[in-house]
């Protein structure tokens, strides 16, 4: 990791370029993103954007949700990736949860539901305007940190603790979808597009590239 780089700095203009820019999941209401996020996990979320209207049609909340049996909620994901667990996951958390209400918004207690790690946490949090806990790191993220040089290494959760160490706590809650849509965007796993590069001025793989 790059220890010359004022990250806090160098991260402005990418803080700008995707400040206040809609997550790829289609939500309406905390509900369906929780829902929307445990779904999307090693799948794409345009797919999850895909099946959701027909899901929540079926399911319009948690009330619903807690009735749900595992065959009518397959009946909706089981073209989604790992939908065995994930139907166990939710069915489990709406029966915990019971009404819209009752779903927590803190890192603890959103990471004791089944099907949602850190990332999944940070993501809702930071989509509900709570402050954030941490810095979400998904697959994007652990693909284009080390490269611009602000993070070392493949683990989600190393990578979010050098995010966490270098970047100021009020960057936290944008930081993460800003690189994660950087990822998406500019920085392609292959011929990424350097030169239209909001933070080609300090990428090392940039640099490295040259």
């Amino acid at each position: 990791m790059s220890s010359k780089t004022n990250w806090a700095e160098a991260m402005k203009p990418l803080l700008k370029k995707y400040k206040g820019k809609t997550h790829p999941l289609e939500y309406k209401n905390t509900y369906q993103l929780l829902v929307m996020v445990v779904l999307s996990a090693q799948d794409s979320d345009k797919h999850i954007n895909q099946i959701a209207p027909k899901l929540f049609a079926d399911y319009p909340d948690m009330h619903a949700l807690s009735r749900a049996t595992t065959e009518g909620l397959q009946h909706h994901i089981s073209s989604v990736r790992n939908f065995g667990n994930k139907t166990k996951w939710l069915m489990e958390t709406a029966q915990k949860i019971k009404e819209d209400k009752n779903i927590p918004l803190t890192m603890e207690d959103l990471t004791a539901l089944a099907g949602i790690g850190r990332k999944s946490a940070n993501v809702i949090m930071c989509e509900s305007g709570i402050k954030a806990e941490g810095i979400i790191v998904d697959l994007h993220v652990v693909r284009v940190a080390p490269r611009l040089g602000i993070a070392t290494g493949t683990d989600p959760k190393k990578i979010e603790k050098q995010l966490m160490d270098v970047l100021p706590e009020k960057d936290w809650g944008e930081a993460g979808m800003a690189i994660s849509f950087l990822g998406r965007e500019t920085c392609r796993p292959t011929n990424p597009k350097h030169e239209e590069c909001v933070m080609n001025s300090v990428c090392l793989f940039y640099k490295s590239e040259r």
